[in-house]
C-alpha cells in the first residue's frame, strides 16, 4: 500500500475510533447503578436535604426479596439486612445522614449491605444494558473480525514457510529463532516487573471509602457469573497451575492432527507444522523449488486479498469500538476503578513509550517514533478490535509495506509473537492481581510479589490472542500465589468480577502494546535476517 492510500485509511481508522466512542456513549449506553447506596440515592434526589425523596428511594431497597440458597452466609446477611432496615420508620433522616456524612459506621453498613441485594437483584432482572449478541458488535464481527479470523491460518502457515525457506540454513533458522525467543521473555519480563512495582507504589486497591471497598467486592460474583463463557474458563483455569498451562502450550505446538489443529484454530500447532514444513522444503533443493515458488506466489495473493480487508477496517473499528463503550461508558473511566485502570495505563505507556523504543534503538538503531508511526495502522486496528491475532495480517502487511521490516523477519517472527508475546497482558496480570489482594486487605510480600513477576510472564505466554484472554490466565497467577500464602486468607476467584466490567477498555490498551512490541521483535531481527542475501550472510558471520 503506497503511502497516500495509507495516510487515508489512517484518517478513516482514527475517526472511526473517535465516531464509535461518542456513538456508543451517547446512543448505546444504559448506566449501571452505582456501587455504593450514596452515590445512588445522590442520583435519586437531587436535593440531599429532601425527607421524603431519601425515604421513598431507600423503601424501593427494602422491597427486594433476596433467596438464600443453603450454605450461603453472605446472601443472609444481606437478607437480614433488608429485613432490618424495613423495619426502620427514619428512612428519610437515615438517607440525610447518609449523605450528609454524620451517619454512623453501623448505618452505612445496614445500608450498603441492604443495597447490594437491590443492585443484583436489579442486575438480574430489570437492567437493560447491551449484551455480547447486540446488533453493533454483530455488525462489527461479521464485517471485519470474521475476514480477518479467516485468513489468519493461512497466512500463519504460508509466512513462516516462506519465511524459513527464505532463512534456509537450520544454524542460521536457529540463531533467528533463539533471538526471537530471548527477545519475547526479556520485554515481557521488563512489562510484568513494571506493572508489580508500579501497583505497589500507587496502591489502588487501597481505597479511601470502605463502603466502596465493601461494594465491590459483594458485586464480584455477580459480574462473573453474568458472563458465562469468561466464568465457565476461570472455573477450569482455577485447577490448573503453570506447569499444566506449559503442557497445555506443549500439546498445542504437537497436535496429533495437523488439520484438526487448523480447524480448530490452534496457532502455535500451525506454526510449528510449518517450520518443520520449511525447513523439509529448504533442504529440499532443486527438486522442491517449485514448492517453494508456489508457496511464495500463495503468499502474494493472501496479503493482496489482506489489503482488500483492510478497507474495511474503518466501519468494523466503529462499530466495534461503539460496542465496547455502549457497554461500559466512559463513567467506568472515573469509579472506584479509576486508580486501577490508571495504573494499568501508566504501565503500559512507560513500556511501550519508553522501554520498547529504547530496546529498538539500542538494538536496530532505528528511529523509534518514526517506525511507530510507520506501524500506524496495525496499532489503531488493535486498539479498536481488540485482539492481536486478528492484527496480524494488517501488522504484516505494515511492517513489510511500510515498517522497513524483512519479510524473512516478519513472516517468522509476527506470527510467533502474535501467539506467544504478550507484554502488555504480563503487565495487566500484575497490576491486576495485586490490585485484587489489595481490595481484598491481603498483604503481599517480596516473596509473593516475585511468584506475581514470574507467573505472570508464564502466564502470559499461554493467553490466546483473543479478546479477555488475559482475564482467564490470571486466574492462575492468583492460585499460584494463593499457594505461596500457605493458608488464610486467600484471594476468591470471583474477585477477577470487580475488574471484568472494566477489561475490555483495558484489554484494548494493552493488545495494542502485545502488537508493538511484537512489530519492534520484527524490526530487531530484520538487523540478523535481512532479506538481500549478501546482508543475511554478513550479518550471520
Amino acid at each position: 500500500m503506497d503511502h497516500g492510500k495509507a495516510n487515508v485509511l489512517t484518517i478513516l481508522i482514527i475517526v472511526s475510533l473517535v465516531a464509535g466512542a461518542v456513538f456508543g456513549e451517547l446512543a448505546l449506553h444504559v448506566p449501571q447503578p452505582p456501587v455504593t447506596a450514596a452515590e445512588w440515592l445522590e442520583e435519586q434526589c437531587e436535593d440531599p436535604g429532601d425527607e421524603a425523596c431519601l425515604a421513598a428511594a431507600l423503601e424501593r431497597i427494602t422491597a427486594v426479596k433476596v433467596e438464600v440458597p443453603e450454605g450461603d452466609p453472605e446472601a443472609a446477611e444481606r437478607a437480614e439486612a433488608v429485613a432490618e432496615l424495613a423495619a426502620r420508620d427514619d428512612l428519610g433522616a437515615l438517607g440525610t445522614r447518609l449523605l450528609d456524612g454524620t451517619a454512623t459506621e453501623a448505618e452505612i453498613s445496614l445500608v450498603e449491605r441492604a443495597y447490594a441485594s437491590w443492585r443484583l437483584e436489579y442486575l438480574a432482572t430489570a437492567y437493560a444494558g447491551i449484551g455480547g449478541d447486540h446488533w453493533s458488535k454483530t455488525i462489527g464481527d461479521i464485517i471485519l473480525i470474521r475476514p480477518l479470523m479467516l485468513l489468519i491460518i493461512p497466512l500463519v502457515l504460508v509466512s513462516v514457510v516462506c519465511g524459513v525457506c527464505s532463512i534456509g540454513d537450520p544454524s542460521r533458522l536457529g540463531i533467528v529463532g533463539g533471538s526471537t525467543v530471548v527477545y519475547y521473555l526479556s520485554t515481557m519480563l521488563i512489562a510484568v516487573t513494571i506493572g508489580a512495582i508500579l501497583v505497589t507504589f500507587f496502591e489502588p486497591g487501597e481505597l479511601s471509602d470502605p463502603a466502596q471497598a465493601a461494594a465491590l467486592r459483594a458485586d464480584a460474583a455477580t459480574q462473573l457469573e453474568g458472563n458465562a463463557a469468561i466464568n465457565e474458563r476461570a472455573r477450569a483455569a482455577e485447577e490448573e497451575s503453570v506447569g499444566s498451562a506449559w503442557l497445555n502450550i506443549i500439546d498445542q505446538m504437537l497436535p496429533a492432527n495437523a488439520v484438526g489443529a487448523m480447524a480448530s484454530g490452534q496457532t502455535l500447532g500451525v506454526i510449528f507444522m510449518a517450520l518443520l514444513l520449511g525447513l523439509a522444503l529448504a533442504a529440499g533443493g532443486e527438486k522442491t523449488a517449485i514448492a517453494r515458488d508456489f508457496f511464495d506466489a500463495l503468499f502474494d495473493a493472501i496479503m493482496r486479498i489482506v489489503g482488500w480487508v483492510i478497507w474495511l477496517t474503518p466501519i468494523g473499528v466503529f462499530m466495534l469500538v461503539a460496542w465496547t463503550v455502549g457497554t461500559i461508558g466512559f463513567a467506568a473511566l472515573v469509579g472506584p476503578l479509576a486508580k486501577y485502570i490508571g495504573t494499568v495505563l501508566i504501565g503500559l505507556v512507560i513500556h511501550g513509550v519508553v522501554v520498547l523504543p529504547l530496546i529498538l534503538w539500542l538494538f536496530a538503531r532505528t528511529q523509534p517514533y518514526r517506525f511507530m508511526w510507520q506501524m500506524r495502522r496495525p496499532l489503531f486496528t488493535a486498539f479498536g478490535i481488540d485482539s492481536s491475532s486478528a492484527t496480524l495480517p494488517v501488522t504484516i502487511e505494515a511492517a513489510t509495506t511500510e515498517g522497513g521490516c524483512s519479510k524473512r523477519s516478519a513472516n517468522f517472527v509476527l506470527p510467533l509473537g502474535a501467539t506467544v508475546n504478550m507484554d502488555g497482558t504480563a503487565l495487566y496480570e500484575a497490576v491486576a492481581v495485586v490490585f485484587l489482594f489489595q481490595l481484598y486487605g491481603i498483604d503481599l510480600s517480596m516473596t509473593e510479589l516475585l511468584v506475581v513477576v514470574i507467573t505472570a510472564t508464564l502466564a502470559a505466554i499461554g493467553a490466546a490472542g483473543i479478546p479477555s484472554a488475559g482475564i482467564v490466565t490470571m486466574v492462575i497467577v492468583i492460585t499460584a500465589v494463593n499457594q505461596s500464602l500457605g493458608g488464610e486468607p486467600r484471594l476468591p476467584v470471583e474477585a477477577i468480577g470487580i475488574i471484568l466490567g472494566v477489561d475490555r477498555i483495558v484489554d484494548m490498551c494493552r493488545t495494542t502494546v502485545n502488537v508493538w512490541g511484537d512489530a519492534v521483535g520484527a524490526k530487531i531481527i530484520t538487523r540478523i535476517a535481512p532479506d538481500t542475501e549478501e546482508e543475511f550472510e554478513r550479518a550471520a558471520a
